[in-house]
């Protein structure tokens, strides 16, 4: 991922308001960001925990989502619907997203499973167990990097209502 400015993070959020977009917080360590060994950008907002953001590039521009925590967790360890690790190191949570454009105006919204501190870009680059990782652990780790960018784009596509 190419390196990001304030204001280009406050102006790639496609469901918030101006307001909204005025009050975002950067994460505290924005400024230490490795941006080659990020796939996409996102934190939970220091002053309203309920709130979270994740910004996602894609061939055109980056595309930016403000999230909320659902009201209700899920009771066991689900799977998070962007790295799909099976060997989780951190909690994952269900986050809601209004859709951009008119249908968000109308309350539209759309849920998904996420890494509750987004973690996501680094699970993927661990090192996958042998019985994951075969013969050729490189090649694994690239795979799943890919397979995160994938439903990383799928993601913003459904929010702009651009895909399915």
């Amino acid at each position: 991922m190419h390196a990001l400015t304030e204001s280009e993070i406050r102006s790639s959020l496609v469901n918030a308001t101006v307001r909204e977009r005025k009050s975002l917080i950067l994460p505290p360590d924005f400024e230490e960001t490795n941006w080659e060994r990020t796939d996409f950008v996102g934190w939970r907002d220091p002053k309203q925990p309920v709130v979270g953001y994740v910004v996602i590039p894609t061939d055109v521009e980056p595309v930016g989502i403000m999230l909320r925590l659902g009201g209700r967790q899920p009771r066991k360890r689900p799977l998070c619907s962007f790295c799909e690790d099976v060997l989780l190191p951190n909690d994952v949570a269900f986050f809601s997203a209004k859709l951009a454009g008119a249908a968000g105006r109308k309350g539209d919204t759309i849920g998904t499973l996420i890494c509750s501190n987004f973690e996501c870009s680094k699970n993927v680059r661990m090192k996958p167990p042998p019985t994951f990782g075969g013969h050729d652990p490189e090649a694994v780790r690239q795979q799943r990097i890919e397979s995160l960018r994938t439903r990383l784009a799928g993601f913003a596509g459904r929010v702009l209502g651009t895909s399915t």
